[in-house]
């Protein structure tokens, strides 16, 4: 089982390879590309990358299958990064 940590980053790709949802991820997270460039390693950021997924559901599953997961390991990860 790969730790929260790498799921966050994987998912964080994951949602940057579309325009669209990578605009999405930036207005409802409130995050910049500044902030995510540099908050990588930022337990905070990562937590947020996933709960923008969590928070809808067509992404959320679409991520868990391109990640080769579950949406419940993504969403297990997203609290577990927020503690």
């Amino acid at each position: 089982m790969r730790p929260p940590e790498v799921l966050a980053l994987e998912a964080l790709g994951w949602a940057l390879a579309d325009d669209k949802r990578a605009e999405r991820l930036l207005s409802l997270t409130g995050l910049t590309p500044e902030r995510l460039r540099n908050g990588l390693t930022d337990r905070g950021v990562q937590a947020a990358v996933l709960e923008f997924l969590a928070n809808h559901e067509p992404d959320l599953v679409l991520a868990a299958d391109a990640l080769d997961t579950t949406p419940e390991k993504l969403v297990a990860a997203a609290r577990e990064l927020s503690r």
